[in-house]
């Protein structure tokens, strides 16, 4: 796509035009954890998504859990795993030997991030001596390895430690030259803001797709707090609608479902097809927005979906 100085957002498409999601799970730490992750999967799988893709912790510290839930993913299921990979606290031969390992275990798609600090986001990125440096850089190294289907992060408000927003681009056409084949973005509430950024990645000679990351609120407060870790804004407007719900789950996971549909079908108006949910191991809210959204158990579309 060439840049323009008009608009080069998606704009409306036909209303048959066909929704894709994708949901994104973490990586277990006890049995009742387990459990849970693979209810919310079974729960989620026969809308036949996209793909789903498993979290790694910093500094390989969820390395073989996320290898064993995507291995079990391949085994168990019919669903596309994407595995996702840091180059945080590890060298270049760990690494490497993931990725072999994702590739023996039939997993060919890899969500590849540099990853959060060891000491955690806030605090100075220190590369491995030994390591792969940067993202671009753990991106051809995976592709060294094999033929592998690339996604990587982006950052509508910018990466917390990119000095400005250009900046931050000028890295994810880093990323695509690598060979990334799709961005996903960090969760963002301001529809308008997403879509001003993707106006800028277009210009800037970006064509790979550019897929809204979504998170359901579960819960306002740990939402927030995260939210400006991560360098996420928070309009008022949305506080305002969690106010004095704190200890009322069920009203408060209906707002949230109002919230999450809202900013969807706002999107899909606005032309965008692809969804890529953070559904924090549960099921429930990102089914309902799903079927609102006109998707059906087993691949099966409403023919009122987006329009």
């Amino acid at each position: 796509m060439t840049a323009s100085s008009q608009s080069t957002s998606p704009q409306p498409a036909a209303s048959t035009s066909r929704i894709r999601v994708s949901f994104e799970f973490f990586p277990p730490k006890t049995e009742k954890m387990e459990e849970a992750l693979w209810t919310a999967i079974d729960r989620l799988a026969p809308l036949d998504p996209d793909f789903v893709s498993v979290t790694y912790g910093a500094g390989g510290s969820t390395r073989e859990r996320t290898h064993a839930t995507v291995a079990r993913i391949v085994r168990e299921t019919r669903l596309k795993p994407a595995a996702h990979l840091t180059c945080v606290d590890a060298s270049c031969a760990e690494v490497d030997a993931v990725v072999r390992g994702y590739g023996e275990a039939g997993i060919r798609h890899i969500v590849a991030l540099r990853g959060d600090p060891v000491a955690g986001l806030g605090q100075r990125y220190q590369p491995h001596p030994d390591g792969y440096a940067s993202t671009p850089d753990l991106i051809r190294g995976i592709r060294a390895l094999g033929d592998f289907e690339i996604s990587v992060s982006a950052y509508p408000e910018k990466h917390p430690e990119s000095p400005d927003l250009p900046a931050d681009i000028a890295l994810l056409r880093q990323k695509v030259e690598a060979g990334a084949s799709r961005a996903i973005t960090q969760f963002f509430f301001d529809n308008d803001l997403f879509e001003r950024y993707v106006d800028r990645v277009r210009a800037a000679g970006i064509a790979i797709p550019i897929v809204p990351g979504i998170v359901p609120i579960w819960d306002f407060t740990r939402t927030a707090a995260f939210a400006a870790k991560a360098g996420a804004s928070v309009p008022r407007t949305l506080a305002e609608r969690f106010e004095g719900l704190e200890d009322d789950e069920r009203t408060r996971q209906l707002v949230a479902t109002t919230v999450c549909a809202e900013q969807v079908f706002d999107l899909v108006k606005r032309g965008y097809r692809d969804f890529h949910f953070y559904t924090m191991n549960r099921a429930e809210l990102v089914y309902a927005v799903c079927h609102m959204l006109g998707l059906r158990p087993n691949g099966k579309a409403s023919e009122t979906a987006a329009a």
